[in-house]
């Protein structure tokens, strides 16, 4: 769909700012989606744009329903993956494990395939079934030396279930296998080993030095056991957020798009 030129610059320099922020305050890069969502709500790339700062603020129920309608109005398969992820956060987990063995899956890339994987083992921890979802990330892709983009997060999601199922020798081997393939620091691979050896990073900066502008050696301090307390940090949990946001021109197809969503998915 084309805009007239000035409007499409004013959506253009929107979504521009949505893209900016949304990693460092989606809150912000939300409120710049809900604008462009005003100006063009039957651009595929507003409804999207618009889904993503959503999701990244875990309003998954108004996340899915722009994702849906950019779906539709594009016929790419290429956000199942999130939409599925979107379900998880919705505390429907068992519609995620659905979508994962939907004919949709067999259309994704291999970087596509792999994010449905996550999620698929994330449902089935949510679930509680955590050697499932062991097995569920025990694949080709996770048994590869190759690194790509989404091996890190690959390797890093199974060490973290392998540790969560009392594996640790194992968790250690894959969380140091996720730090090498982290070269851009996508994960806390490189923290979550170091806990499991014991290792405590500590902030050495006294309160005086606050404001001398002078940079300040982390110290580092070894424990002499291996029970420090660790914590879940499960890379998909997410809490669901009730608040949904009207848009002023969404057309009616949408609006009940959102409203099936009390009663399960749309149909792909």
């Amino acid at each position: 769909m084309s805009l007239p030129k000035t409007l499409a610059e004013d959506v253009a320099r929107n979504l521009v700012m949505v893209a900016r922020l949304i990693d460092e305050d989606p809150e912000q890069a939300y409120a710049y989606s809900r604008i462009a969502l005003r100006l063009a709500s039957r651009v595929a790339a507003v409804r999207e744009a618009a889904g993503f700062a959503a999701y990244a603020t875990q309003k998954y129920s108004e996340a899915l329903a722009e994702f849906r309608a950019s779906r539709r109005m594009t016929g790419s398969v290429e956000l199942w993956p999130v939409m599925a992820d979107c379900e998880r956060g919705l505390g429907r987990p068992e519609r995620a494990m659905a979508m994962a063995g939907e004919p949709e899956v067999q259309k994704l890339d291999k970087a596509g395939q792999v994010e449905m994987r996550l999620v698929a083992a994330g449902a089935r921890r949510d679930m509680g079934q955590i050697d499932a979802a062991i097995v569920t990330l025990q694949s080709s892709e996770l048994a590869s030396s190759a690194v790509h983009s989404w091996t890190p997060r690959l390797r890093y999601a199974y060490a973290d279930a392998l540790l969560e199922a009392g594996r640790e020798d194992e968790a250690r081997e894959w969380f140091g296998k996720a730090m090498e393939a982290d070269k851009d620091g996508a994960t806390d691979a490189s923290d979550r080993l170091a806990e499991l050896d014991g290792v405590e990073f500590v902030d050495a900066l006294g309160d005086d030095d606050e404001n001398s502008g002078d940079a300040a050696d982390a110290e580092v301090r070894v424990t002499d056991t291996h029970d420090t307390d660790t914590h879940d940090t499960h890379e998909d949990t997410h809490d669901a957020d009730a608040h949904e946001a009207d848009v002023d021109d969404v057309d009616d197809e949408d609006v009940n798009d959102a409203d099936r969503d009390e009663d399960g998915p749309a149909k792909a």
